[in-house]
């Protein structure tokens, strides 16, 4: 009933009548040539449907007047280039929006083919597995909460858990096998209390306030964007505005944000933003056992030094705290008293930040852009467990470590004649990573909880360079071949760039205007993560005498498109199989590290070897209808299976062998500011590793450890039923003359399904909290019921000034 009152209470928020004035709206900008960056004269920009437009004039600039508020598309096409379509552009009274255009010189014959604009990514280096997502998709996603971790859901090949996770997993990958890219500027994670060694985060990092759009590449990796096994993700942030300054102030359920926009002189601009949770008092009200706080920065400055020469400098960081909450103890007789309690003896108190800080400088050509980029980003973790909680008792996990890395990479795209285009670069990385660990880990080689104690300091070059070509023939096969191959100082294994060459191929054929072939296989490598390459036993690198070397990963995908540009509409289905070899594999666990899930805390942190194999294959299906008449929506279905090899050869499940992945998506506006959308997800049942119960009642191994052990000779043998959950929201925004207001309710998992998860098992007690002892000296084993799923409903105020 508290949630019935609580969902009332939030609507009647929306239905509290406000007074707006209908004014008119102004979409601006200039059109450019990509390569040059020259300005196109005379092109034509007009909103999609309509009569209404501008052309630009003799400095490239536009200007389309006399708009109400609200969402459009507009098209965009001049003689000699690729015409697009750039959607979802807001218009509000409060200030003009803002829409920079680069135009791609035309690889066809326009007199031979009829042209239409389109704004589904496309190229011959990826012709299939990429999809865009623009910046209004990512604010108005149900369930999405503005953060473009939980919008990618909505994607084929992306599966969507029931925890409170934003752990990233496509096509059966595990979490840190994807890549992230800030305007061309490598972030090594988008999410507060990253796992080190495996990514992910309950909460996102990146500002949507800042993004234009964002290319997700789920296969056909561009060559300049190296060590990625599942995904790649471009995020093309906005310049900051060169008119006026202005304010964006969100207030959410857990966070309060506010981010600056504006020109510096004539030629620069800064876009700034900051925000800060209180969730903590949340979870503290709610009698959870954990209290999670952070903290957030990010910036981009511009400065266009003539019209030949861009520098931008971008930065994002953040700051996170993990305390314990001993007061969701205080009860013994509360119902959540025993799994509050299990939680509570295990985790550590954490402190994390990181930051990414990096300078970009575009050099335009006449045919050539070239592009040189340095950065520098840090990861900090710190972490510590005192026995039973208390200050005044050892520790039994005290770890420190840092991760560093100093970027530099060079890149050129050159359109030749012929219609042909070239892009190739290089690349250098100089890393550093440090880790001081003293704890206590079960060892079930030996049976026995052995100390662990090392200080590690591990420094690294990286090299790489890359290259790819690529062209149409007849207005209808496209080719393109390409090529990147890395190396480090790690060990001689992984030195000779050549045994890490990665050969891509891809190629489409236009069966009919609105039908496409596609196809694109290459291979892909991968470093293992820093736990793993600096960890260390007996003074030595135990994973480099052990000849560790770079996960490879061979693609193959294939698929049929139909499209219907006019329309904004496509649909699609692909077919693709991954090939893994050398992934890491744990010799105390005798098990893949592909098998170890994600949690907070560390992975990798022990002896392995290059000695696993693993296989993902499956189907997608997508059917998208981009913002078109007022309406989106997205349907996707997956069929995915994923498996690695167990101590024996043979190939079990992974813990990302989801098998059944389907995603409904869709929207509508209805006029007068209100909008509507919903999220239908569902996912099969997740694998899952049984207890070591044995070892588990061990007193001496759960005094030390505080959870139970697994049993990896059983990797993975269980499974858990399968998740669903429907997700809504409404957004209701209100434009006055020099501000707007914007409010939404976004209800998770409406309907309150409870998955089940592993039951979770504890040590029984008897009245006074002590373990109970049988008669063989071992504690008695209880188990607890695992659900997850919860019905959240958040509200959030936007404004615009």
């Amino acid at each position: 009933m508290k949630n019935q009152f609580f969902v009332l209470f939030l609507f009647s928020v929306f239905l509290t009548p406000i007074t707006s004035f209908a004014q008119n709206g102004i979409i601006k900008g200039t059109v450019s040539d990509k390569s040059s960056n020259e300005k196109l004269p005379f092109v034509n920009v007009v909103i999609q449907g309509e009569t209404r437009g501008a052309s630009t004039n003799m400095d490239g600039y536009y200007e389309i007047k006399n708009l109400k508020p609200g969402l459009y598309n507009i098209e965009v096409s001049y003689v000699g280039y690729d015409p697009i379509t750039i959607f979802e552009i807001e218009v509000t009274n409060a200030r003009s929006a803002i829409a920079d255009i680069q135009l791609k010189p035309s690889i066809s014959e326009l007199e031979e083919v009829e042209v239409r604009a389109t704004g589904f990514l496309k190229t011959e280096e990826s012709p299939v597995s990429v999809r865009t997502i623009g910046a209004s998709e990512v604010k108005k996603n149900p369930g999405g909460n503005r953060d473009i971790s939980r919008v990618i859901r909505s994607l084929p090949g992306v599966a969507s858990t029931a925890a409170f996770r934003n752990d990233i997993l496509i096509r059966g990958g595990s979490p840190n096998e994807n890549r992230f890219y800030l305007d061309g500027i490598e972030v090594p994670n988008i999410n507060h209390f990253a796992t080190q060694g495996a990514s992910g985060g309950p909460v996102g990092m990146i500002n949507v306030d800042f993004i234009q759009n964002v290319d997700f590449y789920s296969g056909a990796f561009p060559v300049s964007r190296g060590n990625a096994l599942s995904s790649v993700m471009e995020f093309k942030q906005k310049e900051g505005r060169s008119d006026n300054w202005a304010t964006n102030l969100v207030l959410g359920t857990s966070d309060f944000g506010v981010t600056l926009d504006g020109p510096i002189s004539q030629n620069s601009s800064l876009i700034f933003s900051a925000r800060r949770s209180y969730l903590q008092f949340l979870f503290s009200a709610l009698g959870l056992p954990f209290l999670p706080t952070y903290n957030d920065f990010q910036f981009k400055y511009t400065h266009k030094i003539n019209k030949k020469n861009k520098i931008s400098i971008i930065g994002l960081g953040a700051i996170d705290d993990f305390s314990l909450n001993e007061d969701a103890v205080s009860d013994p007789t509360a119902e959540d008293y025993e799994s509050n309690k299990y939680i509570l003896d295990y985790i550590p108190v954490q402190t994390q930040w990181n930051y990414t800080i990096g300078a970009k400088w575009e050099h335009f050509g006449e045919n050539t852009t070239h592009t040189f980029v340095v950065s520098r980003n840090m990861l900090n973790n710190d972490q510590f467990k005192h026995e039973n909680n208390d200050e005044s008792l050892p520790k039994t996990l005290d770890y420190t470590s840092q991760e560093i890395e100093n970027k530099l990479r060079w890149e050129a795209i050159t359109y030749l004649p012929k219609n042909f285009n070239l892009s190739y670069g290089v690349n250098y990385e100089l890393a550093k990573y440090t880790n001081a660990t003293d704890t206590r880990i079960y060892n079930p080689e030996l049976g026995e909880v052995v100390p662990t104690q090392f200080s590690s300091e591990l420094d690294l070059n990286k090299w790489g360079v890359f290259a790819n070509i690529g062209k149409k023939f007849f207005n209808k096969l496209s080719l393109s071949v390409g090529f990147r191959a890395d190396g480090n100082d790690y060990s001689s294994s992984m030195e000779n760039m050549f045994d890490q060459f990665s050969p891509r191929f891809s190629a489409s054929y236009d069966l009919h205007p609105r039908w496409s072939l596609n196809f694109n296989t290459g291979i892909y490598y991968q470093l293992p993560p820093y736990t793993v390459l600096g960890y260390k036993a007996d003074g030595e690198f135990v994973n480099r005498e052990n000849d560790l070397t770079y996960i490879k990963n061979r693609h193959v995908v294939g698929g049929i498109e139909y499209k219907v540009d006019s329309k904004n509409f496509r649909a699609s289905l692909e077919g693709f199989h991954k090939k893994y070899d050398n992934y890491p594999f744990s010799v105390a666990n005798q098990v893949s590290l592909a098998n170890l899930g994600g949690d907070f805390g560390v992975i990798g942190n022990e002896e392995v070897l290059s000695a696993s194999e693993g296989r993902s294959y499956g189907l997608e299906f997508l059917v998208q209808q981009k913002f078109f008449r007022g309406f989106y929506g997205i349907l996707a279905y997956t069929y995915v299976r994923s498996e690695f090899t167990d101590a024996d050869g043979n190939f079990a499940p992974s813990s990302w062998d989801n098998r059944h992945i389907v995603s409904i998506t869709s929207g509508k506006k209805l006029g007068k500011g209100w909008e509507i959308g919903g999220r239908w997800l569902y996912s099969g049942g997740n694998p899952y590793t049984p207890y070591d119960e044995q070892a588990s009642i061990n007193p001496e191994i759960w005094n030390t450890q505080k959870r139970a052990i697994l049993d990896y000779s059983r990797v993975n043998s269980e499974r858990l039923d399968a998740y669903h959950q429907l997700d809504i929201r409404v957004d209701k925004k209100y434009f006055f003359d020099k501000w707007s207001l914007s409010m939404f309710l976004d209800i998770q998992n409406i309907y309150n399904f409870k998955s089940k998860g592993q039951p979770t098992l504890i040590m029984a007690t008897d009245e006074n909290g002590n373990n109970l002892v049988d008669g063989n000296g071992n504690y008695v084993p209880k188990y607890l019921e695992n659900e997850n799923g919860l019905l959240q409903p958040s509200i959030g105020v936007i404004i615009e000034l």
